[in-house]
């Protein structure tokens, strides 16, 4: 039973009686789709060449007061019926005990076994409770992402049948699954004798895709951003500079500049520079792909999963349950879906007031907490927010008074707390033409990204995996102490920009970023001149 990103256990409970006439009927809080399953399930167990069981079936799924939800619930109810009547009873004594495996998968009418939503989070809980697991072949090579636990990915109702029996199991992983050591930076090295097995099967159900060796994300995790090398920006050095400095710690980022002044392409340039996902990152990411059915996994060449950082770029129309979850299911939003990489909102100020006010707890807390009369679900939402909008409605700015004033009310529709949480503020300047034609490209996304991914191993050697953007105020305090005149420009700052307490706390972060990027192991008063021209903002 999927609640957020958590799997938690359903028990299978099957009563044969001869009284009665011979029907299935299924107890225990089922939505449709799971009593529409008994007719999926007769057919399944049919069409397998195996007999139903002529007695009236009562199947309960426990704890019977928990709302039960989907298909997956088919394999592990025809096999308690198969069990009840003893068509899966073990015929050697080495057989595996069904009690020791979480089994789930949904049925087709020809006994195949379909793809589930959330075998991460399985493949978790079944490790946590000391059993191996069973899902369908398409998604195996997902759960033997996580360590210590074994996985069979089976691709009929007949073979999870048989391997119960003793008479041999599907294709399976070789023992307990090493998660640890399958990641890579490059990806997560795969077996090739599993991969040729599942390929002359012809069962996989994993795309192989030349996008991921160039690391482009997947469709659905690049929603409306296009790859863009950061040498093709004419100009922009300012610019570059902040983005640079967010994806080395995680920074939030507001891009502010007249209309087709680069302001997306800076966006999307900023998707190549983003460090590889750690370990237990990438197992995150995967967990809410898996939990909300998004396809990210795919394979190389050279017989590795790659797991890129979610880009999502949603459009200013949508709504607050679509940004940040909700609904009657209490399903993922975008900040969910973007968990560990990038949001980006483009035309900042045009998204419904509503919409940006409830980003606030989500930007400072890292989390969405979806509260139901049914239950809470609990979704992380460590992301990156990255805005850009135009100084007024018509694009750009008139020059004088008046200028100023239609700029102050076009980023009044965007509030102070909301304004507050951005970390780098960006003033991104229209280049000339005579600029643009004699500009010389710039350094390259594969050197910027280098300069990221050694800042990042500085700050991970120093605090862990946190970023800097994501201290605490404790560790900050450890690892960001400033000498009397840093100390003494910061409050000086402060003080003439107006700005917050978390301002502070903020500028320190970015501070400690461009330390990190300096290779500069204590934070200097250049460090935090240059974090604070990034507050420009604060007093608008």
């Amino acid at each position: 039973m999927l609640r957020g990103i958590d799997a938690l256990p359903c028990e299978v409970e099957v009563h044969l009686s001869p009284h009665g006439l011979p029907q299935i009927c299924v107890v225990g809080l089922p939505d449709a789709a799971i009593r529409e399953s008994v007719e999926r399930i007769r057919r399944a167990i049919e069409a397998s060449g195996f007999e139903l069981p002529r007695h009236h079936v009562v199947v309960n799924l426990a704890p019977a007061g928990t709302r039960k939800e989907g298909a997956v619930y088919d394999l592990p109810i025809a096999m308690g019926v198969l069990a009840a009547g003893g068509t899966a009873e073990p015929k050697r004594a080495n057989a595996p005990q069904i009690e020791r495996w979480l089994i789930a998968g949904e049925l087709a009418l020809d006994g195949r076994l379909r793809p589930i939503r959330g075998a991460v989070s399985a493949a978790l809980l079944a490790r946590d409770s000391g059993r191996g697991i069973i899902v369908p072949f398409e998604n195996a090579m997902e759960a033997e992402l996580v360590p210590g636990v074994q996985v069979i990915g089976a691709a009929t109702l007949r073979e999870v049948v048989e391997f119960f029996r003793g008479e041999g199991p599907p294709v399976a992983s070789d023992g307990a699954s090493d998660g640890a050591s399958a990641f890579t930076t490059e990806g997560i090295a795969i077996d090739d004798a599993k991969r040729s097995e599942r390929d002359e099967r012809g069962l996989s159900g994993i795309a192989i895709a030349d996008s991921v060796v160039a690391g482009i994300a997947l469709p659905e995790f690049a929603a409306g951003l296009a790859p863009v090398d950061f040498r093709d920006i004419k100009g922009q050095a300012i610019a570059k500079r902040a983005m640079l400095i967010a994806a080395a710690g995680g920074h939030n980022a507001l891009l502010l500049g007249p209309a087709g002044c680069g302001k997306t392409m800076l966006a999307r340039a900023l998707a190549g520079i983003l460090p590889p996902l750690q370990p237990e990152e990438a197992l995150e990411v995967m967990r809410i792909a898996s939990s909300v059915g998004i396809e990210v996994v795919a394979g190389s060449r050279k017989s590795k999963l790659h797991i890129v950082r979610p880009v999502r770029a949603p459009h200013h129309g949508a709504s607050a349950v679509a940004i940040v979850g909700g609904g009657p299911s209490g399903r993922p939003g975008e900040i969910t879906l973007a968990h560990h990489g990038v949001l980006f909102l483009d035309e900042l100020p045009e998204f419904r007031r509503d919409v940006l006010e409830a980003l606030r707890e989500p930007l400072e807390g890292g989390e969405v907490l979806i509260a139901r009369a049914s239950g809470s679900v609990r979704w992380p939402a460590m992301t990156m927010l990255v805005a850009a909008m135009n100084p007024t409605a018509r694009g750009d700015r008139s020059p004088g008074a008046s200028g100023s004033r239609m700029m102050a009310d076009y980023l009044g529709r965007v509030s102070g707390p909301i304004l507050d949480r951005i970390d780098l503020h960006v003033e991104v300047r229209r280049v000339g033409a005579r600029d643009l034609a004699r500009a010389k490209p710039g350094s390259s996304s594969d050197a910027l990204r280098e300069q990221v991914i050694a800042a990042r191993a500085r700050s991970l050697r120093r605090q862990g995996g946190a970023p800097n953007a994501r201290l605490a105020v404790d560790v900050l305090d450890r690892h960001c102490r400033l000498d009397g005149a840093a100390a003494e420009l910061l409050v000086r700052g402060l003080e003439e920009l107006s700005l917050s307490a978390r301002a502070y706390d903020k500028i320190r972060r970015v501070a400690r970023t461009i330390a990190d990027l300096a290779g500069e192991s204590e934070v200097n008063s250049v460090c935090v001149a240059e974090a604070l021209q990034f507050r420009a903002l604060g007093n608008r």
